[in-house]
């Protein structure tokens, strides 16, 4: 998954105000122990970083 396309599903789960924030600020266990940001500026998978926020979240089945 591309990075543009991660974003683009996290935009349509949450909101284009919100989806940043979100990313921002909700540390997830599966990523461990980090916010999205933080993950995908380690160099996590943007592919592994969704499918984190799909088991943190109830993300439409379209979107996963």
């Amino acid at each position: 998954m591309r990075l543009s396309e991660f974003w683009y599903r996290m935009n349509l789960h949450f909101g284009a105000g919100y989806a940043e924030s979100w990313a921002h600020d909700y540390v997830l266990a599966e990523l461990g122990g980090r916010t999205v940001t933080q993950a995908l500026g380690d160099g996590v998978a943007a592919k592994t970083v969704w499918r984190a926020v799909c088991g943190a979240t109830d993300v439409d089945s379209k979107l996963r």
